[in-house]
């Protein structure tokens, strides 16, 4: 064996034994760029090696940002709920995570009404925010505040616009927040993975979900690496492109490999 067939053979033994599989895309960069596969291994493992979460935690990042609206990458999210699983999660605790990645792509609507509440002002002059709120309106606020610890900018224009629509709305974002099942600032680490993935990047989320993990006596240290276990699924990248990059050149020049 060749120095360089030895140094690709431990890269690969390395991968298998950090990250618990070896894909079809580990092995076209192995031949094609191993230096860059060398520097995947680095990116996505350092929250492992150093990082302080339950090793079910982590993977339940890693479910969330998989499994969000905005991503929804099937085969990874199998695979980690079956490492969560593994590593003592339960199904109940699995299910919430999955549950709150729903919820938070819901989000959308939030973002929909504060739009549209800021060109109804600037081309109507209509100022829905400013609305007198009715004792229903005002109980369901209330409601909400408590179930999510906190009103989103432009809520009460939301009120104002369609209150029936915020109940139903509450009802399926805020179903996972009112259990028990995972411990507060683990749902709060669900909420900043997604919101700060790749696939979604929301700054108002991030901040409010970071605010939150604080109060609920996160540290930086654990909010750091939930940032950077979101971060990985930038490598899904090269998960989908480099096989279908060895495919077509195979099938150029039939020569596999």
């Amino acid at each position: 064996m060749s120095e360089l067939d030895a140094q690709r053979q431990a890269l690969k033994d390395q991968i298998i034994a950090e990250r618990g599989y070896w894909h079809p895309f580990h092995q076209g960069l192995l031949e094609r760029d191993p230096d860059f596969l060398a520097a995947y291994l680095a990116f996505l493992s350092q929250p492992w090696r150093t990082g302080v979460l339950q090793p079910k935690v982590r993977e339940f990042i890693y479910i969330a940002v998989d499994a969000s609206v905005a991503h929804m990458y099937e085969r990874g999210m199998r695979r980690h709920i079956e490492f969560a699983l593994e590593r003592g999660a339960t199904p109940d605790e699995v299910l919430e995570v999955v549950e709150l990645a729903a919820g938070l792509g819901g989000e959308s609507a939030i973002l929909g009404v504060r739009i549209l509440a800021e060109e109804l002002k600037a081309i109507r002059g209509e100022d829905v925010e400013a609305a007198a709120l009715s004792e229903e309106q005002k109980r369901l606020k209330d409601e909400f505040i408590a179930v999510m610890g906190g009103w989103p900018d432009y809520g009460d224009a939301f009120l104002s616009l369609d209150a029936d629509y915020l109940r139903s709305f509450l009802a399926f974002v805020g179903g996972p927040w009112k259990r028990g099942t995972l411990e507060p600032k683990i749902k709060d680490f669900v909420a900043i993975a997604v919101n700060s993935s790749p696939a979604t990047l929301n700054p108002d989320g991030v901040r409010r979900h970071i605010r939150s993990a604080l109060d609920h006596g996160a540290t930086s240290t654990e909010i750091m690496e939930v940032i950077q276990l979101a971060a990985a699924i930038a490598i899904h990248t090269c998960t989908i492109g480099v096989p279908n990059l060895v495919e077509a050149d195979a099938a150029r020049t039939g020569i596999v490999g």
